[in-house]
């Protein structure tokens, strides 16, 4: 593989091309927040805490650095001003969802994000994808997936497959940030499983 020089936060990094900032940055030591990275998963962007901005003085933009790739001389910034404004409101509306959830209060205290600027809305989901990733990448089930779209979109269950899956792995339930999906799956057996089973 080719290895290319960028710098991080004022730090010469070097990576294998093809590789993410995220994953350079972590490899210099350099901590980047978020909560849908998982090293058995193909990398999603959805929570985008791990926004940082790329770029030098006045053209620079923010990107997830989850997903954008490293390229050779390319100038990373993972905690500017822009940066900890960016992921304090996204903290702030983290915690309408999941108010509760440790990892994500952790942060909000970290990033001076207020739990009670946006209206509650506890759906106790964030929609980061690491179970349904998990389920479908990892156990190969489909157990879990993504219903409707939009403000709509929730995680479900899919009665015929979990009920028969889901009882002896329960591995996604560990890697849920909100710890949520055990709940979760305890209703859906109760109300739809035994539907399912018939």
């Amino acid at each position: 593989m080719v290895e290319i020089s960028l710098q991080i936060d004022g730090q010469q990094v070097n990576a294998e091309e093809g590789t993410t900032v995220f994953l350079a940055a972590r490899e210099a030591g350099i901590k980047i927040p978020a909560l849908c990275h998982h090293d058995l998963l193909e990398p999603y962007g959805a929570c985008r805490l791990c926004s940082v901005e790329v770029g030098t003085a006045p053209r620079t933009r923010v990107v997830a650095s989850c997903v954008y790739p490293v390229a050779s001389g390319l100038v990373v910034s993972t905690n500017s001003e822009r940066v900890r404004r960016v992921r304090k409101v996204l903290l702030e509306l983290l915690l309408t969802k999941a108010p509760g959830s440790k990892v994500i209060k952790d942060l909000a205290k970290e990033y001076g994000a207020r739990p009670d600027r946006f209206k509650k809305d506890a759906s106790f989901c964030i929609l980061c994808g690491l179970c349904v990733r998990y389920c479908n990448e990892v156990k190969r089930a489909d157990a879990v997936t993504f219903i409707s779209r939009g403000a709509a979109r929730e995680v479900s269950f899919i009665p015929e497959v979990a009920a028969r899956e889901c009882p002896s792995c329960r591995r996604c339930f560990a890697i849920c940030p909100t710890n949520v999906l055990g709940a979760n799956f305890e209703l859906a057996r109760a109300l739809t499983f035994n539907l399912a089973e018939k």
